[in-house]
Order: C-alpha cells, then structure tokens, then sequence
C-alpha cells in the first residue's frame, strides 16, 4: 500500500509554515502564526486527501512487438480497470535510462476500463528496461500524491538491424566466379546432360558412343555443386575508443545481416564469436539476433575456432576490425580447399595483400556496396528484418535506416 507523501511544493508549504511559525513568535506578529497555520493545515488536508482517495486500479501492459529492431519504434499499450470508484490519476513509467512515459486517466467509474499508449524509439540494440509502471495520485493544488506500482518492470530486446543480402552464386559477380573455378577444381558434379562441342572442351569429355550416333560431337556436361554453408565469425576483441566502439556496432549489423541472408538463402549456417560463443542449427539466425542483441565487446583471449565438418563449399565470413587481426590472419592458414575465406573489415579498407575476398564496412553503405560488387547483383536489395518473422519490409535506399 502506498503511503502518503508531500511533493516538493508540499514541502516547501511546510517549510513556508513553520517558518511563519517561528519569525512571528520571536516578533511577536499574530497574523504570520495565522498564515503559518493556515500553510500547515493546507498541507495536512492535502495529504489526507490523496490517503482517502487513492485510486484502485488493475493494469495491464502488452509490448509490441516483443523483440524490436534497433531504428524501429514499439508500442506499449496499457489498459486500466477500476476496482471501484476512482479520481483522476497519471500513470507514469520510465523507459530506459533517460525517458519517461506520462499517461493521465480522468476519473473512472468501478468496472469502467481505459486504454492508452507510448512509443519506444530504439536508437541502439541492447536490452530496454521498461517500468515499473506506476499510479500517482496529486491533490487539486499539487502538495501531496500517493504512488503506488500497478506493473512492475519488464524488458525489451532490441535486436541488431539485419539487412537482407545476395549470397553469392556461380558464376555471378567476383565472389561467384570464385566459387565456380573452385567447384571445377574439386571435380565434376552429377551428370547432367550432353551437349556439341565447342572449343576449349577437354577431349576426354567427348562421349564417343553418343558422337557416334551423331553428326556433331557430344560432350558430357555436369553440374556444378553450388554454396551449401556459411559460416559467420564475429572478432569481438575490439578498442574502446569512439570510433573502434563504433566499428564493433556496424560488425554487429553486418555479422546480424550475413547470418540472417544465408539462414534465408537455404544454406546451412553458423555463427561464431572469438569469445567462444558457437550457434547453429534450423533456429540459428533467431538465437543469433538474440545473442547479438546483447553481445559486447571482450578483451579475454581468443577462443580457436573448430573447422567446420559440412560437405560441398562453404563461405567463412570474418568481421573483424581490420586485415591484420588474430582471426583473420588464423583463417587464412587454413588449408580447406572447400572453404572460402571472406573479410569484413570495420576500421581500415583492405589492403591489396589482403586479396580481393574482402569488403570494405567503414559505413553501412559502404558495407552494402562491398558485398553488392562481390556477389555481382545489380542493386543491392537492403531490407531491414523483423526478427521474430519471416517477411521483410523494403527500404527507401540502400544503406538507408528503415
């Protein structure tokens, strides 16, 4: 049960009275013991007022949506049922650190229900702590209110933004023709079909019992074995400088962004962190949003990150501060001739002994354009993602918050 208590203007009346009280006993001036008493009782009856009268209230509060996007903006809807009779009252709850949501109610009749609603901006990912959410009854001159709690806290997750990107296919951009060359490397894929001659075929394609039976020659074509796997790492052994902290946020949005795009594309994807987190599975772009939401930078050692046992070829993204960083010089020993090793670099552009698998993330549009030009689509189609869903909402431009 809340009690009673003066506001500030409250106490400055008690003040004023006892001070009244006091100048006129010394002087001996009657009417200041009058307008001392006066003040007292004011407050006096202010505070039994809002005692007598508190309101009665069941509240209930639904977060919409229940995971957010960083640059999205939520809702929060509050519905008031009287229990009995009840005056006017604000519902006041704080929203993260530095915000405070203000809601007055007029007078309810018992039973009667009442409904209103805030936003919640979302500038940065992270955990938004919302409530506890509060009934302040004032007195009609603001000198006393009682606060009682009707919801108590609740937390929001605020995911990182994802963009929905092209993954690389044969043939297609930098990236794709690649992996075609590496996939020829690795040997012909399942028979597909036979096709003429042109030159440049190797002659121990040609199929002579199918030649033979026609006035071309044949030649056996195959498939080529395509991306099946991803694997995603995140350097979180990151400065803690403005600009390096600012880097680690967009390594966030591009590590969220690949995870989210290969999940969608069919392959079979993993995310790993240098601090030993390892997530996969059919729900791995759900469970990394969540990991991302709250994932922060570490200065413990790097944990070594196990090869990756699928079958065909397979993307290892690392996003990481730049070139010359532990995890990347690590990959690049790696002798899987399936794997094919891509760096995101947050702080410097690549350098030409880095090689040419590499993106540019000084910026998010930087970023996007980096891996348009690698996977050869035409305009990149940037999409942020509802994290909890499987539909997207298409931006304005690319690059651009949506």
């Amino acid at each position: 049960m809340a009690r009673p208590q003066p506001t500030r203007q409250g106490w400055t009346v008690l003040a004023g009275a006892v001070t009244a009280v006091v100048v006129g006993r010394t002087f001996g001036v009657i009417e200041l013991y009058v307008i001392g008493a006066a003040l007292g009782i004011a407050a006096v009856i202010a505070v039994v007022a809002v005692a007598l009268r508190r309101p009665r209230v069941t509240v209930h509060r639904w977060i919409r949506p229940s995971v957010l996007t960083a640059g999205d903006v939520g809702r929060v809807e509050v519905v008031a049922t009287a229990e009995r009779r009840s005056p006017s009252f604000e519902l006041v709850e704080p929203v993260g650190p530095d915000r405070t949501a203000r809601m007055f109610v007029a007078p309810l009749r018992e039973a009667e229900q009442v409904s209103a609603g805030y936003r919640i901006p979302t500038e940065r990912r992270g955990v938004l702590t919302v409530g506890p959410l509060t009934a302040v009854r004032h007195d009609v001159v603001g000198l006393a209110r009682t606060v009682t709690e009707v919801a108590g806290p609740e937390q929001v997750l605020v995911s990182p933004r994802a963009y929905l990107l092209e993954m690389p296919e044969l043939g297609q951009g930098v990236l794709g023709r690649h992996l075609l060359a590496l996939a020829r490397r690795l040997g012909p894929g399942d028979f597909h079909s036979l096709r003429d001659y042109v030159d440049g075929d190797e002659p121990r394609t040609i199929h002579w019992r199918a030649s033979a039976r026609s006035e071309e020659l044949k030649v056996r074509q195959h498939s080529v074995e395509g991306l099946r796997r991803c694997v995603v790492l995140l350097d979180q052994h990151v400065g803690s400088t403005e600009a390096e902290v600012e880097g680690f946020e967009r390594a966030v949005t591009a590590a969220a962004s690949v995870v989210h795009s290969a999940d969608r594309a069919g392959l079979t994807t993993r995310f790993v962190t240098t601090d030993g987190a390892d997530l996969r599975g059919p729900d791995v772009a759900a469970t990394t949003l969540h990991l991302l939401a709250h994932v922060a930078r570490s200065t413990r050692p790097t944990v070594p990150v196990d090869r990756d046992p699928g079958e065909g070829l397979g993307l290892v993204v690392v996003i990481t501060p730049r070139g010359s960083s532990a995890p990347w010089a690590a990959l690049e020993r790696v002798g899987d001739p399936t794997l094919t090793s891509l760096g995101v670099f947050t702080m410097e552009a690549p350098s030409r002994h880095v090689g040419l698998l590499t993106v540019d993330a000084r910026s998010e549009p930087d970023f996007l354009t980096g891996w348009e030009l690698l996977a050869g689509v035409g305009r990149l189609d940037a999409r942020a993602r509802d994290p909890l869903r499987r539909d997207v909402t298409v931006p304005e431009t690319v690059g651009a918050h949506p």
